[in-house]
């Protein structure tokens, strides 16, 4: 953590440009200066034209020559990579439309990622590549943006204060942005970090309800995935707050933070217990002994009492280590030993 690396800053759009795209790569260079990462940016010019794109001015002064998307050896390079509202214009899901990352260049991001990579999502990285299942995945679970009301205040409640990008947050944050609705709630997929009150502002035709994620992440296909569905404003970039929370997501996805039970989710441990190979009945008996206590651990969790969830994961975690030596079993005991910890923090801070 205390070496320099890179990181790789994606702007380009195809579709609407958010203002916010200039201060955001800014406050991104500012900060790796002060937290010791050196910042490429990916933010061509372009003139597409059609029916949802429009000429994008980019940031010719700061902007790669070329793509840096040939291959995920040469993405390798970046710790994390950051797409900051990189509309392109495909929310008809038209596949043939041209878009973000073309056929090439999204095989050699899904290498990076599939190799360790990071991801950051910020505000519309989910209003890009509609006709791209994995990218909906990528940002979110399958959730994409739908549609969004006025700017406005509203009320964020901190779901996940344990996390390195959520610790510093207030468990009540009030803020004036542009709050999204989406396709699809990612919660079954994605670990929430924080969720938008709609009982203190005007979500408009498109409401969640009572349960919307605006922030979330995931260990994904290999690599590390973080998003925030705020950030609209321009205000949001010299807001010291704010860029402390982001700066927190450069960093577990870059992995030289790690904590707060590192995104691992109750599916994702029960994906990896499916996988187990189980050739005798000893083993099946203690499948289904792990199985057992990684159940109630959910169930005490979804009904708020994380403290019995926390002691519930401590015991699966001895016995996925008893019944599994090796890599894997090494694998599923540290993924339970981090829901384990994500559970203990949520205990311990009152959440």
């Amino acid at each position: 953590a205390d070496d320099d690396y890179e990181v790789l800053v994606v702007g380009k759009t195809l579709g609407f440009r958010h203002s916010h795209i200039d201060d955001t790569t800014q406050a991104i260079i500012d900060l790796g200066e002060d937290h010791g990462f050196t910042v490429d940016v990916w933010d061509p010019p372009n003139d597409s034209t059609g029916p949802f794109w429009g000429a994008s001015p980019g940031q010719p002064e700061l902007t790669m020559e070329s793509t840096p998307f040939t291959s995920a050896e040469d993405l390798s390079q970046y710790a994390t990579i950051i797409f900051v509202s990189p509309v392109d214009g495909t929310n008809n899901q038209d596949p043939e439309a041209p878009r973000l990352l073309d056929d090439a260049e999204l095989a050699a991001f899904q290498g990076y990622i599939r190799d360790g990579g990071g991801f950051v999502g910020i505000h519309a990285a989910t209003d890009a590549m509609h006709a791209v299942p994995w990218w909906s995945e990528l940002t979110g679970g399958g959730a994409r943006f739908q549609s969004h009301p006025r700017q406005q205040e509203a009320t964020m409640h901190v779901e996940d204060p344990t996390h390195p990008s959520t610790e510093m947050l207030p468990l009540v944050w009030e803020r004036f942005d542009e709050w999204y609705n989406y396709t699809a709630n990612p919660r079954a997929d994605v670990h929430v970090l924080i969720t938008l009150d709609e009982e203190t502002y005007n979500p408009g035709s498109g409401a969640m309800g009572e349960d919307h994620p605006i922030a979330w992440c995931q260990n994904f296909d290999g690599g590390r995935s973080w998003y925030e569905g705020a950030g609209h404003t321009d205000e949001s970039y010299s807001d010291p707050l704010f860029l402390e929370h982001i700066l927190g997501g450069i960093e577990w996805t870059a992995g030289v933070v790690d904590g707060g039970g590192n995104c691992v989710t109750f599916d994702e441990v029960e994906e990896l217990v499916d996988d187990l190979d189980t050739d005798t009945g000893r083993e099946r008996a203690a499948v289904r002994n792990v199985t057992k206590h990684l159940d109630k651990a959910e169930q005490a969790a979804d009904a708020d009492n994380h403290a019995k969830a926390a002691r519930e994961l401590r015991t699966a975690s001895v016995l996925a280590g008893a019944l599994v030596r090796g890599e894997d079993g090494d694998v599923l005991s540290d993924k339970i030993a981090d829901l384990a910890e994500w559970q203990r923090g949520l205990a311990t801070s009152g959440r």
